[in-house]
């Protein structure tokens, strides 16, 4: 009867966290994401003023968003423990990052642990799927500048178009340095049958816990932000670019690859993030850096070379899953972590600017709306 009673206890003290965190992520929504939306509009004459001071101001809110989404996870006990090699150093420079796909957690644990890496996370541009568009971050997405992706073979070239086009448009006339995508193309549970019936037929590597990445948004941002080719590969810093906008861009300089490990591979996703049902866990993140000269950019070429990646990623994957850690990369006899933290102050105090901001405006409206009416 007693241990009936503690397991009862335990699922009520469950339910209850997780109703008050869900209570306040719903207003940290309702005040953080509206008033993001109403000081850029507010903001709008220093657009055409001073573009740059406008799109810093937006980066530092977007990162500022961000932190918060981060701050769920982290307040709930879900940390990150870093490996491989450290992307600090090459923060300000232009990279693409190209990460595994297992959930929708995926994207959480990269806005928390790219919170650390200078200036990455304001000056960052996503690939995502269309469908994100439609959720109540998408609003922000839109701003910001990521591209919404609609997959599909029915798609895909029309896509492919419009990628190059918001590239072109977007990428250097708002100083973006890192574009984070996924090039499995879709969640690894959805995508792993296809994969494999799709690499038996054409006598390629069977993977069990990453998918065959699409080359095809790969090949457009090798293409158009890449600069100059060189022997089949991407050149490295033109130094010329004549977009108008920000500082001439050195183009493309690094591919990071990202792997992302669940323990006992039960990936994060959002409502885990969300409720925090799961107990305090931490994901663990692989880092490997690829000058861009080593990466080609002829399609043939550039498809093996992705292709291998992947097949290291199941490597890493397979050995984390039977050790509980990375192996050591390249050079090094042992694998060293870093475990990723975040400033509680900072955070308390980007949640609490988020706060007096949504009192503000809705007090501003309120005038104005007594005044109108």
């Amino acid at each position: 009867m007693a241990q009936l009673w503690d397991g009862a206890s335990g699922l009520a003290w469950v339910v209850l966290r997780a109703l008050l965190r869900f209570v306040f992520m719903f207003f940290n929504n309702c005040v953080a994401i509206p008033s993001y939306c109403l000081y850029l509009l507010a903001l709008q004459p220093l657009r055409v003023w001073d573009s740059a001071t406008f799109w810093y101001l937006e980066g530092v809110m977007f990162k500022w968003l961000l932190a918060m989404v981060s701050s769920w996870g982290w307040i709930a006990g879900y940390t990150v423990t870093e490996w491989g090699d450290d992307v600090r150093p090459i923060s300000e420079e232009e990279a693409m990052v190209i990460v595994n796909h297992q959930s929708t957690g995926d994207v959480c644990t990269l806005m928390m642990c790219l919170q650390d890496k200078g200036t990455v996370v304001r000056k960052m541009m996503w690939l995502m799927d269309h469908v994100f568009k439609y959720t109540n971050f998408g609003l922000v997405s839109l701003i910001h500048g990521d591209f919404f992706i609609r997959q599909g073979k029915a798609h895909r070239d029309k896509q492919l178009v419009y990628l190059k086009e918001h590239l072109d448009r977007y990428y250097h006339s708002r100083d973006r340095k890192w574009i984070v995508l996924f090039p499995e193309g879709g969640f690894l549970r959805k995508r792993r049958e296809t994969s494999q019936l799709f690499a038996k037929k054409n006598s390629l590597p069977h993977l069990t816990h990453v998918t065959l990445p699409r080359m095809g948004a790969t090949h457009v941002i090798l293409k158009t932000l890449g600069g100059q080719q060189e022997n089949g590969s991407v050149g490295g810093n033109t130094g010329n670019n004549n977009q108008t906008g920000i500082n001439k861009s050195k183009n493309l300089q690094w591919v990071i690859d990202v792997t992302i490990a669940y323990p006992k591979a039960r990936p994060m996703d959002i409502q885990t993030w969300i409720f925090g049902y799961r107990p305090p866990t931490a994901t663990h993140v692989h880092y490997r850096m690829y000058p861009i000269k080593e990466v080609p950019v002829e399609a043939e070429a550039l498809t093996d070379w992705l292709y291998q990646r992947f097949v290291e990623k199941e490597r890493l994957l397979e050995h984390f899953y039977n050790t509980g850690s990375f192996p050591p990369s390249p050079g090094q006899k042992e694998a060293a972590s870093r475990l990723m933290t975040m400033d509680p102050v900072w955070l308390c105090a980007v949640q609490s600017f988020a706060f007096a901001s949504g009192y503000m405006w809705f007090s501003a409206l309120q005038y104005l709306y007594c005044c109108v009416f």
